[in-house]
């Protein structure tokens, strides 16, 4: 079988020590705001760098730590 997402281990967050939803949910999150924030961070850049780069870095910076530390497991 497969591997169908993200493992994390090391954690100190539950018993097991490891974390499979947190990530791979935090993952699919990044995947889906990448495809939005990207194109429009391309066009804001055009016209004003910083807050183009602001865009484009939100689905790393926020959105992926956000989503996949909500769940310990």
């Amino acid at each position: 079988m497969g591997n169908f997402g993200c493992v994390e281990c090391g954690s100190r967050r539950n018993p097991c020590r490891c974390r499979v939803l947190g990530p791979t949910l935090g993952c699919l999150a990044f995947l889906v705001t990448a495809v939005v924030c990207w194109p429009v961070g391309a066009v804001v850049y055009i016209f004003k760098h910083t807050k183009g780069r602001s865009i484009m870095g939100k689905p790393a910076a926020v959105v992926y730590p956000k989503v996949s530390g909500c769940l310990p497991i």
